[in-house]
């Protein structure tokens, strides 16, 4: 079947994004309708945009993002972690994304490298900004391969039950 990758009104498509999200994430139901309410909420915000990637009728993985704003809550959490390592500079003028998810039945096929490179691809940015489990995993393998490198490990959000890193990387990405 043909993988399509394209823009995604991702308002309009926040509960087939989400069913995406908590297939490859393992999240409950609770987890998704808070989540709902932030990804609607993130939509909002100037310059945010989305991809999705499409398996004929069905959206099978997606990236969102936006220019970093310093007074998000994501960026007031990680904040204290990127200045205490050098790295605050971090939070401005960089394009930060912030979810990607490809369903499990989809990874391994170049999707989730597709999704991250069209998205900053047009980001008027210098940079791209992102947190990811803090563990070696497939996810932050794809990051460094395209050029993230950590700027904070071990950072806690509240009410995640894992620690994240903060990688951050210049644009264009590698594309190798």
């Amino acid at each position: 079947m043909d993988l399509v990758i394209g823009p995604l009104d991702l308002s309009a498509h926040v509960d087939e994004a989400l069913a995406v999200q908590a297939v490859a994430f393992g999240l409950g139901s609770d987890e998704v309708a808070v989540r709902r309410q932030i990804v609607l909420r993130h939509m909002t915000y100037p310059g945010a945009r989305a991809l999705g990637a499409k398996a004929g009728a069905d959206l099978v993985g997606f990236v969102y993002g936006m220019p970093n704003d310093r007074t998000h809550w994501w960026s007031t959490v990680v904040e204290p972690y990127l200045r205490s390592n050098g790295h605050d500079h971090w939070l401005d003028d960089s394009f930060v994304i912030t979810e990607l998810h490809v369903h499990p039945a989809f990874q391994n096929r170049g999707l989730g490298r597709s999704l991250i490179t069209t998205i900053t691809d047009s980001a008027a940015e210098p940079r791209s900004i992102l947190s990811a489990i803090d563990t070696d995993s497939p996810a932050r393998a794809l990051y460094r391969s395209l050029g993230y490198q950590d700027l904070a490990r071990q950072v806690l959000f509240p009410s995640a039950p894992k620690p994240y890193a903060v990688m951050g990387a210049p644009l264009p990405l590698r594309r190798g």
